[in-house]
């Protein structure tokens, strides 16, 4: 697949809330993932695919979505760009809260081999 074709199905699959579906098929063992902000006492970057799932499913176990939605991809040669628009609940504090961000998603032999992400952290 080339990055128009990866991004659209990314797109699909976390369009159905099958954000972690998109992880285990669309992107290489040796994938990095940065984050604009390092959660407290966490990292900004993580190597490989099972560290980006951990962070994934900390994510989910975490959060309560009530609302999603998905824009993209907006490609430019090996790379894209994905929207995400989220309601949520932080649970650990109850807080409810939006959440904005831009996804800058870099492939190479048909795989996600680097996401960064770009949002407000404060």
């Amino acid at each position: 697949m080339n990055a128009l074709e990866i991004g659209k199905k990314l797109v699909e699959l976390c369009s159905q809330g099958k954000n972690h579906v998109a992880v285990e098929t669309l992107y290489a063992d040796d994938v990095v993932s940065i984050e604009a902000g390092a959660p407290p006492g966490g990292v900004r970057e993580k190597k490989g695919l099972a560290e980006v799932m951990a962070k994934g499913m900390w994510w989910r176990d975490n959060h309560e979505i009530h609302s999603a939605s998905v824009t993209g991809p907006f490609p430019h040669d090996d790379r894209f760009i994905v929207n995400f628009n989220y309601e949520v609940t932080f649970k650990p504090t109850g807080k409810r809260m939006p959440m904005n961000e831009m996804g800058l998603y870099t492939t190479a032999n048909g795989k996600v081999v680097r996401e960064e992400f770009f949002y407000t952290t404060g």
